[in-house]
């Protein structure tokens, strides 16, 4: 009763709140749930601090580096800057003494290629390390760089001429000769392979400065009997959307700088009687920066192939004013890289040979390209026409 006096003596209410306070637990759930997540944040700060991960969280690209031998060579590139099919390289900075991994990237097809040279040298240092030499090479012909050997003419002897492969120029004076030069080899070793074991003799190679071993590619080229060329890589009208690679040639750096990197190249590998623009456009139409390239090229004893893209190229006029062995290619035998059209063009090479005496070409290392270009040498000489190494062509059209 007395239970009920109270009920009913209770404001109208109160009963209510007291009995809400009796039973209440002591966290409600928003309280509970924001516990939950104050812990989780504990815990998620205490791993971001304690681990020991630099990165953060950052995304994590991961790049093949191989550590370079203690007595190899240390040569340097820079992410400045493959053929001239849009290709474009994707480079991650290595420090020196290692090698890193360039991603060139075909811009027609999509198709990527992985390659790995060498990473910078110091830049206030000798390179003391000399890389394994190459088989057949002149050492009175070789000239200490801070990246490497380059060449270099010694005791009346020339890059040019030692390295030349070997032919009748008795002969090739006398009838029609035919030079084919094939390109973009070092990149891709199985075309390269292909290129060296399946093309005749005469048929001068021409390697970029890239790929995982271009000395080892080169060597293997100069002991089927052809002869080689150094690509240098030169500055497109599209640069850098269209970007040769690292350490290409531009207008816009001064003599000094541009002769700096025509060194880097020049360092990559050995035997080569001359050099060829790869791509370059906009370089090779510029006096101003092309003149001390041709200039140093010319004083190292090389001769200079120009691959014909650009109809104002500068090189014909300063190769003349160098005296430097020189030839221009006529046309690209593969500009349309199917059968019919390469046929077309080898046959047109036949006949500029006729009219002039010498008729010079150029292709890549396609297999339609390869199988074609065999096929052709075949009974080439038997229509009065000999197919000569490039330096065999460029003495002819000297002397003519």
């Amino acid at each position: 009763m007395a239970e009920m006096a109270d009920d009913l003596s209770t404001p109208l209410g109160q009963e209510t709140a007291r009995r809400k306070r009796r039973y209440r637990l002591p966290f409600t759930g928003i309280q509970v749930l924001a516990v939950l997540l104050g812990l989780f944040l504990v815990v998620f700060v205490g791993f971001a601090i304690f681990n020991d991960n630099p990165l953060g969280g950052e995304p994590i690209a991961h790049v093949a580096i191989r550590q370079a031998a203690p007595a190899a060579e240390k040569p340097a590139t820079s992410p400045s800057g493959a053929s001239e099919h849009n290709a474009k390289p994707a480079t991650r900075q290595a420090a020196a003494g290692e090698q890193k991994t360039v991603t060139i990237i075909d811009g027609s097809s999509g198709v990527r290629h992985d390659v790995v040279i060498a990473g910078d040298a110091p830049s206030n240092a000798e390179v003391d390390a000399a890389p394994a030499m190459m088989a057949g090479i002149d050492q009175r012909l070789l000239e200490k760089s801070r990246y490497g050997m380059i060449p270099v003419v010694s005791d009346g002897l020339k890059p040019f001429t030692v390295y030349a492969a070997e032919a009748d120029r008795a002969k090739a004076a006398k009838m029609p000769v035919v030079a084919i030069v094939v390109g973009g080899l070092g990149v891709g070793a199985a075309k390269t392979t292909d290129a060296i074991m399946k093309l005749p003799a005469a048929v001068t190679l021409a390697f970029t400065p890239y790929g995982s071993d271009p000395a080892k590619l080169a060597e293997r080229a100069r002991a089927q009997r052809h002869e080689i060329l150094l690509q240098i890589p030169m500055e497109p009208f599209d640069y850098p959307d269209n970007d040769p690679g690292p350490q290409t040639l531009l207008t816009t750096l001064g003599a000094e700088h541009n002769l700096d990197r025509l060194y880097w190249h020049l360092s990559r590998f050995q035997g080569y009687a001359g050099i060829a623009n790869f791509m370059g456009g906009r370089f090779v139409v510029t006096d101003a920066v092309m003149q001390p390239i041709v200039r140093e090229a010319a004083k190292r004893g090389l001769g200079y192939l120009d691959d014909g893209s650009a109809p104002r190229s500068v090189a014909p006029t300063l190769a003349a004013s160098q005296a430097m062995p020189f030839a221009k290619a006529d046309l690209s035998i593969d500009a349309v890289p199917t059968a019919m059209e390469i046929d077309r063009a080898l046959a047109k090479l036949e006949s500029l040979a006729k009219e002039r005496g010498t008729a010079v070409g150029i292709a890549s290392a396609l297999p339609v390209s390869i199988e074609r270009i065999g096929v052709w040498t075949k009974a080439l000489e038997s229509r009065g026409i000999m197919l000569v190494p490039l330096t065999t062509a460029m003495l002819k059209s000297k002397s003519g």
